[in-house]
């Protein structure tokens, strides 16, 4: 299976690029730094998956590093590529219009709410680390599958760079970001006292692996709060500029509360 989702994120790399290397063959811009972007995603997700067996790390840090990096770390990246900004505009017409009615329908737009992106996020991990799960579902190939969906889920519904049904405005997301972050941090300060239920992990290894999480995960919701101030910013900037852009002259008889002299 590891090698099944190793072979999956490869060609998920080379269609990205392939898609942005058509735009430009065409004459459309497509800046490189979404494509690098994109690719270390790819490159983390498959680090994730393949460093923990490589290493001495103990079980579990070596299971937390693997979270950070297909939970955190590449969804961020992916994110930035925008890629499905990139697929609606290098799609045929057919595929096209269902991606887009996708990304529009009701049940995407009931997910890409960040509330909701962050219940299924956070939420999940409270569910995998406090729950009485089964142990062997912390290691394993579908693990990093699922942490990788539903970080990226709640990355995209964060950033909104992508097109979604309803674009929540800058300061829920905000919000959300800070609650999910708040969250996570409780979780990791609660695995330094205690591990999963039904493990058996050494007080040294859970130590470790909950200041990985700890501050891993500060790291890098920092750099995903630069990345939403860096859009805040932005579009505060179209903004002004609209805003600002010379209005043309209204013609004499106009009735739009004018009156020819």
């Amino acid at each position: 299976m590891t090698t099944v989702l190793i072979a999956a994120v490869l060609v998920g790399c080379l269609g990205h690029l392939a898609g942005a290397a058509r735009l430009r063959g065409r004459g459309d811009s497509w800046p490189r730094s979404r494509d690098v972007a994109f690719c270390a995603g790819g490159l983390v997700m498959i680090a994730a998956l393949g460093a923990p067996r490589a290493t001495d790390w103990p079980p579990f840090t070596g299971h937390m590093a693997g979270h950070l990096g297909s939970g955190m770390a590449a969804p961020l990246l992916v994110a930035l590529g925008r890629p499905v900004t990139l697929a609606l505009r290098t799609l045929p017409p057919a595929p096209r219009r269902q991606l887009l009615a996708l990304t529009r329908s009701r049940p995407a737009g009931a997910l890409a709410w960040p509330p909701v992106a962050a219940l299924v996020n956070v939420g999940g991990l409270w569910l995998l680390y406090r729950a009485p799960v089964p142990p062997y579902i912390h290691h394993g190939p579908l693990l990093h599958a699922h942490l990788f969906a539903s970080g990226a889920l709640f990355t995209f519904a964060v950033l909104a760079l992508d097109p979604v049904r309803h674009r929540a405005g800058f300061p829920l997301r905000a919000v959300t970001l800070v609650a999910a972050s708040a969250a996570h941090a409780v979780l990791a300060k609660s695995l330094y006292a205690a591990g999963p239920p039904g493990t058996a992990y050494g007080s040294a290894d859970l130590r470790v692996a909950s200041q990985v999480m700890y501050y891993g995960g500060d790291v890098i919701e920092v750099a995903l709060a630069f990345a939403l101030v860096g859009e805040w910013y932005r579009a505060g900037g179209r903004a002004l500029g609209r805003a600002r852009a010379p209005r043309p002259p209204v013609p004499p008889g106009d009735r739009r509360g004018f009156r020819a002299p």
